[in-house]
């Protein structure tokens, strides 16, 4: 079955530079096979198409239940120089709970 990623797990993101960080954090212990599966780094930088232009890096956390996402050139120069309206990245984060995973 597909759900939005958002139905097992929250996210957080900011930036550092012109790479956005965004922490997947899954809402209970059976999630995080799941999105270790579901959410990779091809399937995140497809979500976003051409808002990230550079690779997708992905960290995983196991003891938090997490894994942590790099979205390099993502964020149009970064915070000082961007012209986007989201020059910080955060709202990557909720942008990602929309992507369908497979939870069956």
């Amino acid at each position: 079955m597909k759900k939005p990623l958002g139905a097992i797990a929250h996210t957080r993101s900011g930036d550092k530079g012109d790479t956005c960080n965004v922490g997947v954090i899954a809402l209970q212990p059976e999630f995080y096979p799941i999105i270790l599966r579901e959410v990779t780094p091809e399937r995140v930088k497809a979500h976003f198409g051409e808002l990230v232009k550079g690779k997708v890096e992905r960290f995983e956390l196991p003891n938090l239940g997490a894994i942590n996402l790099l979205l390099h050139e993502s964020l149009g120069g970064g915070g000082t120089v961007s012209l986007r309206i989201d020059a910080q990245g955060k709202t990557y984060g909720a942008a990602l709970l929309g992507m369908e995973v497979n939870v069956d």
